[in-house]
């Protein structure tokens, strides 16, 4: 990773490479951090970061499922993701907030340590995330299961989420896919490793509900109102393997991934095996929303 800019932590910006912690930070040992992954895009009128309150609304909603006290307001974080990003001098990337139980007591108890935040961003062009997106991903499901919601908070965007969907993930490469489905444990559809999921059929669009343990994706939230927007018909509803295999189309979503086409689960194709229709017009849609083109969502646009 380029080194750009500076990394603001527990109030402060500094460089890059003096960002460390300790190695018996707790959150290091038991995944006990929350974060964020946000983008801003270099549109025609300037660098602008896509649903920054929203995402913002989130990062403090999972610390608080994990009863993290973060020591910021929701407006110092969007103030300093913001200053982050403008002294970076990026005209598009990723931005990171991360909350993680730092350094002091080690031991399975969390909270006799203190909260630190940090908000680094780096380099991260429009459509980067390519592993099929426009030419359409292949996909495994995944022997891995989603975490039980009964199990672990799956509305938290936390780290200890995440070894799951590595886990999953690294499956699917490892057998030339390009990505992983993960069912539930009821053996319904939940979601990719880190992006949601829709299939569509006879030109109705489905997608899982948040009960089947998905995380309630921002991207997902945003192509769901657009679709409504456009009157297309959606339903949120529990998703068979069967149903997703004999689906027309299935199209993930997630702020890494955007809007990205699935051509391919295990060795099937689905519906021609090329790029849909419904899919391709919501890309499009979608890109142009983020570009600030479409004036029904400008309000998602924070400009810098």
């Amino acid at each position: 990773m380029k080194e750009t800019g500076k990394i603001w932590m527990n109030g402060k910006l500094i460089p890059f490479k003096d960002a460390k912690v300790h190695v018996l930070t707790h959150a290091l040992h038991y995944s006990t951090a929350v974060f964020e992954g946000i983008r801003c895009y270099n549109t025609p009128n300037g660098s602008a970061i896509f649903r920054l309150p929203e995402h913002v609304d989130r990062f403090f909603n999972s610390a608080k499922m994990y009863g993290m006290k973060i020591r910021y307001s929701k407006k110092q974080i969007s103030n300093a993701i913001i200053k982050t990003v403008k002294t970076s001098g990026l005209k598009e990337c990723y931005i990171r907030p991360l909350a993680y139980y730092g350094y002091g007591t080690m031991g399975l108890t969390p909270t006799l340590n203190k909260v630190d935040v940090s908000i680094a961003c780096w380099k991260w062009k429009m459509g980067e995330s390519k592993a099929g997106k426009f030419s359409g991903a292949k996909c495994k499901i995944s022997k891995w299961i989603r975490i039980d919601s009964k199990s672990q908070p799956m509305q938290s965007k936390s780290a200890a989420n995440y070894s799951n969907a590595a886990l999953a993930r690294v499956e699917a490469l490892k057998n030339g896919y390009d990505e992983a489905i993960m069912l539930n444990n009821k053996g319904n559809v939940a979601e990719g490793s880190a992006e949601n999921i829709f299939v569509i059929k006879n030109g109705i669009i489905k997608t899982p509900p948040l009960d089947a343990d998905i995380l309630n994706g921002i991207t997902r939230n945003s192509v769901i109102q657009l679709i409504k927007k456009e009157h297309m018909k959606l339903v949120e509803k529990n998703i068979t393997v069967n149903e997703l295999l004999k689906a027309d189309e299935v199209f993930m979503t997630g702020t890494a991934a955007e809007v990205k086409s699935v051509t391919k689960i295990d060795k099937n194709a689905i519906g021609n095996g090329g790029v849909g229709e419904i899919t391709k017009e919501l890309q499009k849609s979608f890109m142009n929303i983020v570009m600030g083109k479409d004036k029904r969502f400008v309000r998602w646009l924070t400009c810098l």
